[in-house]
């Protein structure tokens, strides 16, 4: 431990290192049979959760692990059937979650390629808590508008007292943060969270709001850390350049085919905050062409998003 007049770099005052010091988590990988592809363990320090991920066609090398035999959530991942979605995602809870995989993979309905399913290390997780975390689940998932999801409905959530939720949220936060890790991204969201929420997690952002240059368009872009969110009621061309390329042609029909853009008179019209994940990107889609977002987009002095930024870091 440092004592209190020591540095661990002299040449740094302590600003400097409580600026820079970020409340990180420490996420354990176990590859159970060590190969990179195998099945695997996610625990992250201090949580009473675990993770167990496996490629379907490696199931029967750890279906009979105990962990199986606990309640627990699980995310079934296979190939959508909209080019829109990267991933289609079935939802589902089990007190015995070894016999409700082993019904999935007999069902020809199911033909998913993945499986993640979530337990508590003390086998202390109620029905009616696992029933919360898949009904919340579920709802987060349609929400983010990131994967195709199977399951028809989302189910009510169950009564558990004001601890029990607490605690399932908590839960939740951690399965958040696994998920994406072990190439489960159905929960990263297309659309933008509370932005005052958002920037109170970090000082280092671009705080204003940036505009497009052309007086053709209603456009209007801020930073989170979520990244370049174009906000809700923004105008974007109609109709797209040939110059705009396939990847962009394909993004735009994305957000149309998810309600994200909405065709209204001569202009696509933002239905809700959208997170893109660069200022050109953002651009593209608003302007129907290829573009450099760092200086189509300027803030209200009329300063472009690259001048602002590199002021921010010198």
């Amino acid at each position: 431990m440092l004592k209190d007049n020591t540095h661990p770099n002299p040449t740094l005052g302590w600003d400097f290192l409580e600026s820079t010091f970020y409340m990180g988590k420490k996420l354990t990988i176990y590859m159970i049979d060590g190969t990179e592809y195998g099945p695997r363990v996610g625990e992250i320090g201090n949580w009473v959760g675990k993770a167990l991920y496996s490629q379907r066609a490696s199931l029967t090398k750890i279906i009979n692990r105990e962990e199986f035999n606990n309640p627990g959530i699980y995310c079934l991942k296979g190939d959508p059937s909209s080019e829109s979605y990267e991933e289609k995602i079935y939802i589902g809870e089990a007190e015995n979650v070894g016999n409700r995989i082993k019904q999935h993979l007999v069902d020809s309905k199911k033909d998913f390629k993945e499986v993640i399913f979530f337990t508590s290390k003390d086998e202390l997780l109620t029905k009616t808590q696992i029933k919360y975390l898949e009904s919340r689940l579920i709802v987060m998932a349609i929400k983010a508008k990131t994967a195709e999801i199977e399951n028809g409905n989302s189910p009510s959530l169950p009564r558990l007292h004001e601890a029990d939720i607490s605690d399932m949220e908590y839960f939740l936060e951690q399965i958040k943060l696994i998920l994406p890790v072990m190439g489960f991204r159905f929960l990263i969201s297309s659309t933008a969270e509370d932005r005052s929420e958002s920037i109170e997690k970090s000082d280092k952002l671009i705080k204003d709001s940036f505009f497009i240059k052309s007086r053709n368009f209603n456009a209007e872009m801020y930073e989170d850390n979520q990244g370049y969110i174009v906000k809700k009621g923004s105008q974007a061309k109609k109709n797209l350049s040939n110059s705009i390329t396939e990847t962009y042609r394909k993004l735009r029909e994305k957000l149309i085919d998810k309600g994200l853009l909405v065709l209204n008179g001569d202009f696509y019209i933002f239905s809700e905050d959208t997170v893109f994940n660069s200022t050109s990107a953002a651009s593209n889609i608003i302007l129907g062409r290829q573009s450099n977002g760092l200086v189509e987009w300027v803030n209200k002095n009329g300063v472009t998003y690259k001048d602002v930024e590199e002021l921010m870091n010198n």
